[in-house]
């Protein structure tokens, strides 16, 4: 008997810029990098510094650098923390009494400030933070909506027999194997 193959074709498309400003930025970290070594060497080099000299002024260009990185995230947590506070965005956030509602989700790219409990939550002080509303499943469990049915799937069976009473009798077979791919693809696997 001939196998059957399941075949799932899925098209995906995503927005990666949070992705690109990620590796961009770490780009110009290593350029810096690379550009304190070869600035140390070179004033070894050229100047007649001692070996021990090159060393610790790369020890200090490169902890600077380190420290520099470190403060970032602060810095502009407490510049949007004050820019929020004094309404100073410069977005049309404040368009709708300063309320951005999330309820269809939504992407936070900066660090942003919002009331948790008793308390004050901090979200994209990392990067950029996927919102993403929670829906009740028909089993009654909470979870992310999968969004399903937005875009094209296409499922190829590959079918191999030696003539038409071959199929007939594995058309059973070829049933339960296109089934099984249309499940997988509504589940997004």
């Amino acid at each position: 008997m001939p196998t059957v193959v399941d075949e799932l074709s899925v098209k995906v498309s995503a927005d990666t810029t949070g992705f690109r400003t990620a590796l961009d930025e770490l780009a110009k970290r290593a350029d810096s990098f690379s550009g304190a070594i070869a600035k140390a060497f070179t004033g070894a080099v050229t100047g007649g510094k001692s070996f021990e000299d090159v060393l610790k002024s790369l020890a200090l260009k490169l902890s600077s650098m380190a420290l520099s990185s470190a403060l970032k995230p602060i810095e502009s947590g407490v510049g949007s923390l004050l820019s929020g506070l004094l309404g100073q965005t410069g977005t049309t956030a404040f368009a709708k009494g300063g309320v951005v509602p999330f309820a269809d989700g939504g992407v936070v790219s900066q660090p942003s400030y919002f009331p948790l409990g008793r308390g004050l939550g901090l979200a994209g002080e990392a990067g950029s933070e996927a919102i993403l509303p929670l829906q009740r499943g028909a089993d009654g469990r909470l979870g992310v909506g999968a969004g399903g049915g937005s875009g094209n799937v296409t499922v190829n069976v590959a079918i191999q027999t030696q003539d038409a009473a071959s199929f007939r009798k594995s058309e059973a077979q070829v049933t339960a194997s296109l089934a099984r791919a249309v499940g997988r693809g509504r589940r997004g696997l």
